[in-house]
């Protein structure tokens, strides 16, 4: 009993002496806490509540504003058209229908035949939107056409080709598909671009379709191209049922790149190719424009002139009687003429000129003395023959660099030029490689071909290096050829202000002579 009084009395005990650290433990560790919940926790409670609130009022504010673009994005985004319910009469839709019938009995006979060359057909069938359209296609036969725009959704009712249609859409350029440089190099360069990054020729055609989907000549024709592709036809051969779309230059490259497998590189070439041309024809019309700009601004002041200054002198001299001779007569006369006749004269001049047009495309040998009589004339004929030869040359490279063969390189550099000249002088080529003689026999001793382009050709035959020195040759005269027309800019000027000087100047002495007579009489 004691030994257990004593140990609880010794429990007590040591609980007492440890009761002050615990409390004064607990003190510390309560004051602690208050000062981290005064300092810290309170804070940091406050800054998230309020962060909260700001990203509760940044959320809200954000979905407004993703709200407010989304409007301005539906507001000003291309509204689809809406789709137009095309109605036709019984009447149009049973003759329709009797087309259809004949078109399929003529498909099974006549309309099956392939012909050699490419037609113009034109069609007339009925959308995916229900709505009857016209239009025209180039293809070998009416099975070929149909076939395709059924392919494409097309309910076909009738297809057509004649003479005249060919003429008209292929043969005359009054509503023909040819492609314009611009677009060529445009086609070239993308077609270039997508192969390389993938696509294959047939899906790259269909995209180019679509870029083009605004003239819809074109796209209808590169549509047909896609399709022949997917039927296993060649580029080339279905480039070339095109008709007159691309030039037979082109055609001829790819179907020689076909052969070597060199189609990108081909692609690429020819867009080079056609800039390079392109820029040389820009040089020709800007070096033609200006000449031409000063001459109608120089005719404009004569005939102001002859038409309103010279009249108010002829009152003059008919008020006081003055004797009229020689250059004033002259200039008196065709002041009359001018404003008496000038219908007349206007007839006639646009009739000169209507009929040197229509001689110079129809009649070859009027075409060959004009062109003969320009390239005689000082500085024009710098201008026509280093054109020309730039032209033939850069084409000539470029057909060799492909492999293609001498005879067509020729007989393709024949169909490029306009310049009779040249062309007499590649149809001479073309005889000489049938006999086994060089190409530069045809060159040499020619007025219309410069030494040094004889020289360089000759130096690319002996050294087996022909494509490379037609290129350098091109290069020469497309650089003469570009420092004639700066050169030609600059001596235009002086000089036709000169005529006009003259012109103006005899002019005025011619209403002035008789002025003296009057005073001499006074």
């Amino acid at each position: 009993m004691e030994e257990t009084l004593n140990s609880n009395s010794k429990f007590s005990i040591f609980d007492i002496i440890k009761m002050p650290f615990i409390i004064l433990f607990n003190m510390f560790m309560y004051a602690f806490i208050g000062i981290k919940g005064v300092f810290f926790d309170f804070w940091v409670n406050l800054y998230n509540s309020t962060g909260y609130q700001v990203d509760k009022v940044y959320r809200k504010t954000k979905q407004q504003f993703a709200s407010e673009e989304e409007k301005i994005y539906e507001m000003t985004k291309k509204q689809p058209k809406k789709e137009k319910v095309y109605k036709y009469s019984a009447k149009t839709l049973a003759k329709l229908e009797e087309e259809k019938k004949m078109l399929l009995l003529d498909l099974q006979t006549a309309g099956a035949t392939r012909s050699k060359t490419p037609h113009v057909y034109m069609y007339k069938a009925k959308d995916t939107n229900g709505k009857i359209i016209t239009g025209t296609m180039n293809g070998l036969s009416k099975l070929d056409i149909n076939s395709y725009l059924l392919n494409e959704g097309y309910d076909v009712y009738s297809i057509k080709t004649s003479p005249t249609i060919d003429f008209i859409y292929k043969d005359s350029s009054i509503l023909g598909k040819k492609m314009s440089t611009k677009d060529l190099i445009f086609w070239l360069t993308q077609l270039s671009t997508y192969i390389k990054a993938g696509l294959t020729l047939s899906e790259s055609i269909k995209i180019l379709s679509e870029q083009m989907k605004k003239d819809k000549t074109k796209s209808t024709a590169f549509k047909a191209i896609s399709y022949e592709l997917t039927l296993g036809e060649n580029f080339s051969s279905a480039l070339e049922k095109q008709g007159n779309m691309f030039p037979a230059l082109l055609i001829n490259m790819i179907k020689a790149a076909e052969a070597s497998g060199t189609l990108i590189e081909t692609l690429d070439d020819m867009a080079n190719y056609y800039t390079e041309i392109d820029e040389t024809k820009k040089q020709m019309i800007s070096a033609m424009t200006y000449p031409l700009l000063i001459s109608i601004f120089s005719i404009g002041v004569i005939v102001f002139i002859l038409l309103y200054v010279v009249p108010q002198f002829t009152e003059i001299y008919a008020e006081n009687g003055a004797e009229i001779s020689g250059l004033t007569l002259i200039v008196l006369n065709v002041s009359d003429f001018l404003r008496n006749q000038y219908i007349v004269l206007f007839a006639i001049i646009i009739a000169i000129i209507i009929t040197i047009i229509i001689l110079y495309k129809t009649v070859k040998a009027f075409k060959t003395s004009v062109q003969i009589f320009l390239m005689h004339v000082p500085v024009i004929k710098n201008i026509i023959i280093y054109n020309e030869l730039t032209i033939f040359s850069k084409t000539f490279a470029s057909l060799l660099r492909n492999n293609v063969f001498i005879t067509d390189s020729m007989d393709i550099l024949s169909r490029i030029t306009n310049n009779e000249i040249y062309k007499a002088i590649l149809y001479k080529t073309i005889n000489n490689i049938v006999k086994g003689e060089k190409i530069s026999e045809a060159f040499k001793d020619h007025w219309a071909v410069p030494d040094v382009a004889y020289y360089m050709i000759v130096t690319g035959e002996s050294t087996g290096d022909l494509a490379n020195m037609m290129q350098k040759v091109s290069e020469y005269y497309q650089l003469l050829h570009k420092n004639i027309i700066n050169n030609l800019k600059s001596f235009i000027e002086p000089v036709m202000i000169s005529i006009l000087a003259v012109i103006v100047g005899l002019i005025i002495i011619a209403v002035i002579i008789p002025i003296f007579g009057i005073y001499d009489q006074i």
